[in-house]
């Protein structure tokens, strides 16, 4: 296996600045770990969601980072499922939402199941996030709240934020507004009657016996351990407790709570812990600006871009600028394709330092498979569409003639992108396809483009025919402000559409002789 720790030391790709700091305060803490542990969280209110996909796939590109810097150091991925939060509203997005609403504010794994097939909401919701996981070949430890709690795994950090329930307070009150700062507690009891996640103030708290005291709507006071899952914590407590109790070096944040990450890395310290590194970024928003909700549903799903391109694609659009707002709609795809398609074929030639800082090393893990082939995503969406079909045999016919040697025997990644531009041009491009008839003038460039390339020889390469294409836009300068707006023309009237791809390379793949009675079938329309 190839060595990159000197190229990895030097790289300014984010994973690896993030983890040569994370193995910097790991050398430099007094508490000595066997193993590095990183961590996700997971509301499982709503169904998982690309954000959720986005987290672990960020997460693993910096672990696998660091087992690149120091491989002697083992380490740990645990997905967190925050399940025994209460249920604070139905998703809009699931079946039985009246059964659900009978049932707020119940901790999640006491919430029934609304598909009826597992034992609570919150399991349902958890076997869905590890099925998610699972079917991408994530390497993690599934760790639920309701277990840690009631298995007594959080019993000891329980006690440290009772023994330190003032200071918590001082930490946290200054942040709430007057009335929300006269009833707050970091713990909050479960109802033995209602068996609801309550919200109530502290009234009392016996630190050697382990207990708080709390007045229900009777008036009578109510003793209860905060160990043993009788209370779970307010959940920026929570999230400091789980860091201090599982001891969690590492682990991402939505910029939404960049608050929240400062004030559960105070409540950290003054419990005896140490907040894990963070990395803050940026959400996805959707097609409209807004972000992206999994309890609202919106925006495009994993499952839906799955449906049009490779899962590495999606991969490599995470990976980029983690720190900037990416507007994730399904526009996205083609664009996201090509780029991938694009850095993985020069990573072959590139030099290890190159390497490292190519989005592909870390989409891969340092080790993408090998299949070149030069045919971009947006090449065969417009030979998809030029050619009206969704039988992939058509599709291959016309690469078959020009890349000599290309099969879907010799290239699986080849033919699920043909299979993923049918899809796409069906759902996307076919309902927005929209000709526009040639002007006069246009019609003598046509006629004009037509000639060039039948006085051609039919061997000329991509590059070449680019060249004709031009040569006809500059003779016609005259009638276009550009000669972008003579290949916008072209792609409007030939392909019905206001982009597409670079012509040279689009008339070699579709052919000189098929182009050239496209035109002139354009031009009998127009005498017409």
């Amino acid at each position: 296996m190839i060595n990159y720790l000197d190229e990895a030391n030097q790289s300014k790709a984010w994973p690896f600045v993030q983890a040569r700091s994370l193995l910097d305060k790991f050398n430099k803490n007094s508490i000595r770990k066997d193993y590095i542990l990183f961590e996700t969280g997971y509301g499982p209110s709503g169904l998982p969601h690309i954000g959720t996909f986005a987290e672990v796939v960020r997460t693993t590109m910096v672990r696998n980072a660091f087992s690149i810097l120091e491989p002697k150091i083992p380490s740990k991925l645990f997905t967190f499922s925050d399940d025994m939060d209460g249920l604070r509203k139905v998703p809009e997005n699931i079946p039985n939402q009246d059964l659900l609403e009978s049932h707020i504010g119940k901790p999640l794994t006491s919430v029934p199941d609304p598909f009826e097939k597992h034992e609570s909401f919150g399991h349902s919701n958890n076997s869905r996030l590890k099925g998610f996981l699972d079917s991408f070949g994530f390497e993690y430890e599934f760790k639920s709240s309701t277990e840690c709690y009631k298995s007594g795994q959080f019993d000891n950090a329980l006690i440290s934020i009772l023994q330190n329930y003032d200071k918590v307070m001082e930490i946290i009150l200054p942040t709430l507004g007057p009335e929300r700062q006269l009833t707050y507690s970091p713990f909050l009891p479960i109802c033995k009657k209602s068996g609801k996640v309550l919200q109530v103030p502290i009234i009392e708290k016996d630190t050697d016996a382990g207990t708080i005291i709390y007045e229900d709507s009777n008036g009578s006071k109510i003793e209860v351990p905060v160990t043993g899952g009788a209370c779970k914590l307010q959940w920026k407590c929570d999230w400091a407790m789980r860091w201090f109790a599982l001891g969690v070096d590492y682990e991402m944040a939505g910029k939404d709570l960049i608050d929240s990450v400062k004030l559960s890395s105070k409540i950290c310290r003054t419990i005896g812990g140490v907040p894990p590194q963070n990395l803050i970024y940026e959400l996805f928003l959707d097609e409209n600006g807004q972000k992206i909700s999994k309890s609202k549903g919106n925006g495009i799903s994993v499952e839906d871009w799955l449906n049009y391109a490779p899962i590495e694609s999606l991969s490599y659009f995470i990976y980029q600028k983690p720190s900037s707002a990416k507007r994730l709609s399904f526009e996205t795809i083609p664009k996201s394709v090509d780029e991938y398609l694009s850095s993985k074929s020069s990573y072959f030639d590139q030099d290890l330092k190159s390497k490292c800082t190519n989005p592909v090393f870390h989409v891969h893990n340092g080790d993408p498979h090998r299949e070149i082939h030069g045919v971009s995503f947006s090449l065969l969406l417009n030979l998809v569409s030029v050619c009206h079909t969704d039988d992939p045999k058509i599709i291959w016919y016309y690469i078959n003639r020009y890349y000599e040697g290309l099969s879907e025997a010799n290239n699986k990644e080849l033919g699920q992108l043909i299979d993923f531009s049918i899809s796409y041009y069906r759902d996307f491009v076919l309902p927005n396809k929209e000709y526009r008839i040639p002007s006069e003038k246009e019609c003598d460039a046509l006629k004009s483009l037509k000639s060039l390339l039948q006085e051609a020889d039919h061997k000329l390469n991509s590059e070449q025919i680019q060249q004709l294409v031009y040569d006809v836009g500059k003779e016609y300068s005259s009638e276009f402000t550009s000669l972008r707006d003579w290949f916008k023309a072209l792609y409007e009237i030939l392909l019905g559409q206001e982009q597409g791809p670079r012509i040279g390379s689009f008339i070699s793949l579709y052919g000189v002789d098929e182009t050239i009675k496209l035109i002139e079938t354009i031009l009998s329309k127009t005498k017409d």
